[in-house]
C-alpha cells in the first residue's frame, strides 16, 4: 500500500533547544495515525512542520512521494484542523464548507455538489442552510473537518479538535471521528495529549516524549508490550514498583513476558524483583543485568491483578495489601491498596462477575498476579513540560 506520507530524520531546533529529534515515520494512505505525548513533547511542532507552517532545521517530508521542500503551506495537499474550529459565525454551513472551493474559483455547480456530497458523508445533509450558532458542538466538530475534507487532501492533520469539548462530548466524539475516518477513506495525522483518545480511534500510535517517539505500534502493542517505562507509564494505567532485579537460578522457563515482547507465551527465564516489603517476585522475561541487585521498576497493570488468589493457582507472585479506599465507577471500579511494608500506591481492577460490597477500607487482603503479567525496566523519572 502507498505510503500517503513519509516523514526521514526530522530536526527542529529554536536556537540551543530541540523541539523535535530526528523523527522517522510513514503513514499509509487511508489510516488513522496519532501521535501520543504529554504537553511540551514537540508533537505540535511536527505537525507544523508538516503542514508548513515551520521550516525543517534537518530532515525530509513527502506526501504521497512528493518532497515537500520549498513547498508552501496553502500548495501543500494538507489541510489543518485546529482545537478551535475557526468556523466563520457570519457564514451559514454550507458557505463555511465552500469556502475553500470558491477561492479556488471552482465553478458554482461543481461547489454545490461537492459541498451537498460531504454534508452527507459527514452525516448533516440537512444542515446546509443552518447558521455556525445553531449547531451543537459536534456538529461544529463535523463541519470544520467537511471544510477541510471537500478540499480533497491526501492527509488531514487535526491537532487536539477535540480539546475544547466537554467530557461527554469528546466522549461521543472519539467515537464519531473513528467511524468518519472509516467512512471517508482519508489519511488522518490527529495530535494529542489524551490517550484515550489515541487507544480508540488509531490504527497505529507514535508515542512521543521529549522531542523523539518512544514507541510506534498498534494500541494493542503499546498497552500490552511498552518498548521503555516512558511508554508503560504513559499508556494505559499501570502500577510501578521499584524493586533489585537479579537473575534466576536458570531452571524455571515458562511463559515470560521479555521487555517490548507481548503478554503471550515466550521463551524467558525468571527473574527475581525483590521489593522494600523484603517478598521477592517473580518476573519472566529476558534482561541484560551488569549484576545481582539493579534497580528496576516492575509494571503491572490493575486489571492483571486478582484478589484472593485460590490455593491452586501456585504459580501467581503473591502480596498481602491493606485496602485504602474503594473507588466505585459502575464496571470501572477499583480498589486502592497499600502493600504491606511497602509505601507504593497500587490499584487493582474489580472484575464485573461479582459484588465487592463487603470490602472496607482498612481491610487486609491477598493479591496476586502471574509472573508473565509484570514487566520491568530500568528505573527512571518521567517528567513532562509545557508545550512547545
Amino acid at each position: 500500500m502507498q505510503n500517503a506520507l513519509s516523514v526521514r530524520n526530522l530536526t527542529k531546533r529554536f536556537g540551543e533547544f530541540t523541539a523535535v529529534n530526528s523523527v522517522s515515520f510513514d503513514v499509509e494512505d487511508g489510516k488513522f495515525f496519532s501521535i501520543l505525548g504529554p504537553s511540551g513533547c514537540g508533537k505540535t511542532t511536527l505537525l507544523r512542520m508538516i503542514a508548513g507552517f515551520y521550516e525543517p532545521t534537518e530532515g525530509m517530508i513527502k506526501i504521497r512521494d512528493k518532497d515537500m521542500t520549498d513547498v508552501p503551506p496553502n500548495l501543500r495537499p494538507v489541510n489543518l484542523v485546529f482545537q478551535h474550529l475557526a468556523l466563520f459565525p457570519m457564514m451559514n454551513v454550507f458557505e463555511n464548507i465552500a469556502f475553500g472551493l470558491r477561492r479556488r474559483k471552482e465553478p458554482d455547480r461543481v461547489v454545490k455538489e461537492k459541498v451537498n456530497s460531504i454534508l452527507e458523508r459527514v452525516g448533516l445533509p440537512e444542515h446546509g442552510e443552518k447558521k455556525i450558532n445553531q449547531l451543537s458542538g459536534g456538529q461544529k466538530q463535523r463541519i470544520a473537518i467537511a471544510r477541510c475534507l471537500v478540499l480533497e487532501p491526501s492527509v488531514l492533520l487535526l491537532d487536539e479538535p477535540l480539546g475544547a469539548l466537554d467530557a461527554k462530548l469528546r466522549e461521543h466524539m472519539k467515537v464519531e471521528l473513528k467511524k468518519l475516518q472509516a467512512m471517508v477513506g482519508t489519511t488522518f495525522v490527529y495530535i494529542t495529549h489524551d490517550q484515550s483518545e489515541a487507544m480508540v480511534m488509531s490504527d497505529h500510535v507514535a508515542v512521543m516524549n521529549s522531542g523523539q517517539f518512544e514507541q510506534i505500534g498498534t494500541p494493542q502493542e503499546l498497552y500490552y508490550s511498552p518498548a521503555s517505562s516512558f511508554v508503560a507509564q504513559f499508556v494505559g494505567n499501570n502500577n510501578k514498583l521499584p524493586v533489585l532485579l537479579s537473575k534466576g537460578d536458570g531452571s524455571a522457563k515458562g511463559e515470560g513476558q521479555a521487555k517490548g515482547d507481548g503478554p503471550a507465551e515466550s521463551d524467558g527465564e525468571w527473574y527475581s524483583a525483590g521489593y522494600e516489603n523484603g517478598m521477592s517476585y517473580r518476573v519472566g522475561g529476558t534482561y541484560d543485568l551488569a549484576g545481582d541487585d539493579v534497580e528496576y521498576d516492575m509494571f503491572i497493570r490493575p486489571e492483571a491483578i486478582v484478589i484472593n488468589p485460590d490455593d491452586g493457582e501456585a504459580e501467581l507472585n503473591r502480596m498481602e495489601c491493606v485496602v485504602k479506599a474503594f473507588l466505585f465507577d459502575g464496571g470501572n471500579s477499583q480498589l486502592l491498596m497499600t502493600p504491606q511494608g511497602g509505601h507504593q500506591e497500587l490499584t487493582v481492577t474489580l472484575p464485573q462477575n461479582r459484588r465487592y460490597d463487603h470490602i472496607r477500607r482498612g481491610d487486609h487482603l491477598t493479591i496476586g498476579w502471574h509472573p508473565g503479567s509484570a514487566v520491568c525496566f530500568p528505573r527512571m523519572e518521567v517528567k513532562f513540560y509545557d508545550d512547545i
